[in-house]
């Protein structure tokens, strides 16, 4: 079979983020100076790079931590209107002790503001698309199992 032959594939965009959690089990949310929406910590895979190196690279650039990143959380097939397919991944980055917290270091400016949030707030801060996403994660952390997703929703 020649490359003309061979069936479309999907090339969807990658991306990595990490969840954070303080000593109430609440998670780190932040602010992108480029949008109008919470996130987590996190971007996408540059070309050649694992998703999960992606997220420490991530992580240190924009909070100024370096970090030794646990398990993958949940994988999520979620593609977005305009953006094509994607696959997200979300790594568990532990309890981030008050030292760390202090040590939050804006050095690329892509980051404006952090804070740790309870579910509700999850809820009212975060886009639909990511909250599902991160329920998912803190589910698959607390039963100690790898998720899978599709827009956020568990199979």
């Amino acid at each position: 079979m020649t490359a003309n032959e061979m069936p479309p594939m999907a090339t969807p965009r990658v991306a990595a983020g990490a969840l954070f959690f303080n000593d109430d089990g609440h998670v780190l949310l932040v602010k992108p100076s480029y949008k109008n929406r919470w996130d987590i910590p996190g971007g996408y895979v540059e070309p050649g790079e694992s998703p999960r190196a992606a997220c420490i690279r991530e992580v240190n650039e924009e909070l100024g931590l370096s970090i030794n990143l646990g398990s993958m959380l949940v994988v999520d097939w979620a593609p977005a209107s305009g953006e094509g397919d994607k696959i997200l991944f979300i790594f568990d980055a532990g309890t981030l002790c008050a030292d760390d917290q202090q040590n939050i270091d804006f050095l690329d400016g892509e980051i404006t503001e952090w804070r740790f949030v309870n579910n509700e707030q999850l809820e009212r801060l975060a886009p639909p698309r990511l909250m599902l996403r991160v329920k998912a994660a803190i589910a698959a952390r607390r039963d100690r199992r790898p998720a899978y997703a599709e827009h956020g929703v568990c199979r």
